[in-house]
């Protein structure tokens, strides 16, 4: 291979990671499909490859013969910082999966015009940034089994798998059956270029038992000794602090065991029972009465980032508004006036629409139902005199620009302390891993709107406009009447005639709680088909797979296919009953 062949296959790698603004990766998009997988499992062999063939001749040639970009320069933190990273949406996720797809299925919103029918770029986005992280992965894998068994290496280890765990969990619930046990590993052995599919139910136990392990080896004490010390540093998600860690463990085991409790309940029971019943510390949203408002989250600031693909991502989108469905959830009547709000969070996730009105868009809309329009996520609002200007067109009320506009201070939440609180809420109720017991799914319950509303509001009151420096309390009013009692008050169990109906509050409040987190709101409904819905039920299931494993993965990919009934979004994935 010559040096320009070199240059070539660096650039394109290059290409494949840097998250270029959409008008100049549309372009390059058109002109060809970047192929993730090629370069997820077949650049690293071929670098492996050429430094076989270069130190057949390295005498005097140390410096010549070093890769500046391989893994053999690059320090465990900041392999692990690249691993962290990846956890952010992808600029295409965002525009074609979320904003398109997810929050039409999920009724978080209403989609007020199809016209974005190529969701494939969101779903190679998707498999892009899991697949190129998974060698960084393994290549930390691989040198922490040659370290010294510290609590230090241990803590390490077990930050590691849980990051895996989020991630895998994520695709897996997006796409089904995924590669997994054997990919990322090309660059070491080239007889897995081409993964085998593992069955998600595989997936599943292997994570859960992965953040068992994470759980029980975590030393939340050991942070005096290397290679520790120096690894935390690059932890940009906790700062290493390692009851953060434990936290995150338990609570998705939380999570993803109650996902699949109606398939499998006695493992799922096992998962949950061990947490609640051990008092295994996880995220906390309220203290019987006093504010945790724990949560795990990307804080752009923080990690030393601006989140830009947000604001691009519903600007250029601009399909999005207030649609009835969620309406409902958030206002007494339909008084465009704001009269009949009594959750405070429909200040914090949309505002009025041109004319100062509540007026939704509806979910189910008519040919004679007027198209929406106006330019209310243009970055001209984030100018002195310009914040009410969204367009004569804007007749429906939009997302609120400050959560779609804050690139820095907007948090991107993993998992919240008010889902924990929900999750157990429901395991009392239906007694899944613990008895039934309606007073503690009370309690938790209760909680759970404590803490959601409270977490929103203390996020909003820390929004501002990157240029203009516009705080949200100093633009948005929220009726000092409405807090987490007024959203009691409506929903709260007192006001059930069944516990059905006690169990569609909690899948309700846990749902409006995802509302920046479409991809989890979508797994609610998908597996409840009981969050609030307005037509026919959900009918969508799972995405499509992306051409390019069609492309690269025949094999493997049509086994996954057949082994599941198709590739098309009406194909239920395993957990759902």
């Amino acid at each position: 291979m010559t040096s320009k062949m070199i240059k070539y296959s660096k650039k394109k790698v290059k290409n494949c990671l840097s998250p270029e603004p959409y008008n100049e990766r549309k372009n390059y998009s058109k002109k060809m499909k970047v192929n993730c997988f090629i370069i997820k499992n077949l650049l690293f062999p071929v670098f492996v490859f050429l430094l076989f063939i270069f130190t057949a001749c390295t005498k005097d040639f140390e410096d010549i013969n070093t890769n500046p970009h391989g893994f053999t320069t690059a320090s465990d933190g900041s392999l692990f910082n690249s691993v962290i990273s990846s956890l952010q949406p992808g600029w295409d996720e965002q525009f074609y999966i979320w904003n398109e797809i997810l929050y039409k299925q999920s009724q978080l919103a209403a989609l007020t015009k199809d016209a974005w029918g190529n969701f494939t770029i969101g779903t190679e986005d998707i498999w892009r940034n899991y697949y190129l992280t998974l060698p960084e992965v393994r290549e930390l894998e691989k040198r922490f089994e040659t370290y010294e068994t510290t609590p230090e290496v241990l803590n390490m280890k077990a930050m590691l798998k849980i990051t895996l765990a989020l991630k895998t969990f994520k695709v897996a619930d997006l796409f089904g059956d995924i590669p997994f046990s054997e990919a990322g590993y090309g660059f070491h052995n080239v007889a897995l270029i081409r993964p085998k599919y593992d069955t998600q139910r595989d997936i599943y136990l292997k994570l859960l038992d992965d953040l068992e392990w994470a759980d029980n080896n975590i030393t939340e004490t050991a942070t005096m000794a290397e290679p520790f010390v120096t690894f935390k540093a690059f932890d940009k998600l906790f700062n290493g602090d390692m009851l953060n860690w434990k936290k995150l463990a338990n609570s998705l085991r939380l999570r993803y065991a109650l996902r699949m409790s109606e398939k499998e309940p006695q493992v799922a029971g096992l998962v949950i029972s061990d947490v609640i019943e051990n008092n295994k510390p996880v995220f906390y949203g309220y203290d019987f009465i006093t504010p945790k408002l724990e949560a795990a989250a990307i804080w752009p600031a923080v990690m030393g980032f601006k989140n830009e693909s947000l604001n691009w991502s519903f600007r250029e989108h601009n399909g999005l508004r207030l649609g009835s469905n969620i309406w409902h959830q958030l206002s007494l009547n339909d008084s465009a006036d704001g009269s009949g709000i009594f959750d405070p969070r429909a200040y914090i996730f949309f505002e009025t629409d041109n004319f100062n009105k509540w007026t939704f868009f509806p979910q189910l809309p008519s040919v004679a139902t007027p198209s929406s329009g106006g330019i209310p996520y243009g970055g001209h609002r984030d100018q002195a005199g310009n914040f009410d200007i969204k367009g004569e067109n804007c007749i429906y009320a939009p997302f609120n620009y400050f959560i779609v506009r804050d690139e820095d201070n907007m948090p991107i939440p993993i998992i919240t302390g008010a889902e924990i609180h929900y999750i157990k809420a429901e395991a009392y109720l239906r007694g899944i891993g613990v008895a039934m017991d309606m007073m503690k799914a009370e309690i938790e319950y209760l909680n759970g709107i404590n803490a959601s509303v409270e977490w929103w509001m203390k996020v909003a009151e820390g929004l501002k406009l990157p240029l203009s420096g516009m705080s949200f309390p100093e633009m948005i009013q929220i009726p000092s009447s409405l807090s987490s009692s007024s959203v009691q008050m409506h929903f709260g169990f007192w006001n059930a005639t069944s516990d059905d109906e006690k169990l569609q509050f909690i899948y309700t409040q846990r749902w409006l709680d995802a509302f920046r987190q479409p991809i989890e709101a979508y797994s609610l409904a998908r597996r409840t088909l009981l969050t609030p819905h307005e037509g026919d039920p959900i009918n969508h299931f799972r995405l499509p797979y992306p051409p390019s494993e069609a492309e690269n993965n025949l094999k493997n990919y049509s086994e996954a296919v057949a082994r599941q009934g198709g590739d098309t979004p009406d194909i239920k994935i395993w957990w759902m009953p």
